[in-house]
């Protein structure tokens, strides 16, 4: 949990954030992840119009799923390391990533495949209904369009962020054409902090819908 001392720090960072924000584009459900990408990578252009990109069941889709219990299946495992444990815990949600197992490590050298596109494909059950978070390998995301095309995974939502100069933003815009529920963005940028940080004010929507 936040100590008093932390919550201080990340409200008077998020009043900065408002602050020199000012107007902008995004819709009250939508600024709040905004807001705590933002806020995760210091990176005010994640503001800018259309910089984020939702689609329009991506919010309430996600969000139900999460408070239901679904799993949560990342492309590494730097992204739910910066998941916030708590949520994890009170809403039993559980982290599949299977980049590290052996079975992946073999398969992959004698496919000539990347790990990730085969840690992906082998977590095909997590994503029936799970929430699906790519904040590293473009591949990742390629293998879970291409899984989505041949019909065979309906995930509550996709979080596609993955950063890089290869395919990063080549895979983000297929993603966008695709009419799934998605949240993802425009270009290069992304990463573990950025994927996360939707995770974590996905959690925070939650909890404040339920408040009295």
């Amino acid at each position: 949990m936040q100590t008093r001392k932390g919550q201080s720090i990340e409200d008077a960072s998020m009043e900065m954030i408002e602050s020199e924000i000012g107007k902008h584009e995004y819709d009250k459900m939508e600024w709040p992840i905004v807001r705590r990408v933002i806020h995760s990578t210091a990176d005010f252009d994640f503001a800018k119009k259309n910089a984020i990109v939702f689609h329009k069941n991506s919010i309430k889709s996600g969000m139900n799923a999460l408070e239901n219990g679904c799993d949560i299946v990342v492309d590494v495992n730097g992204v739910s390391g910066l998941f916030n444990k708590q949520n994890l815990k009170d809403f039993g949600n559980k982290i599949v990533c299977k980049i590290s197992d052996q079975e992946v490590v073999r398969k992959a050298k004698e496919e000539n495949l990347t790990r990730s596109q085969l840690s992906m494909r082998l977590s095909k059950d997590s994503m029936q209904g799970g929430v699906i978070v790519v904040g590293n390998a473009p591949t990742a995301l390629l293998e879970v369009i291409k899984m989505l095309k041949e019909k065979i995974i309906s995930p509550a939502l996709i979080i596609g962020m993955p950063v890089g100069f290869i395919s990063a933003a080549e895979s983000k815009e297929e993603l966008q054409k695709l009419d799934v529920p998605f949240i993802s963005n425009i270009g290069r940028k992304g990463g573990s902090p950025s994927a996360s940080a939707i995770i974590n004010a996905l959690y925070k929507l939650i909890r404040e819908s339920s408040s009295p």
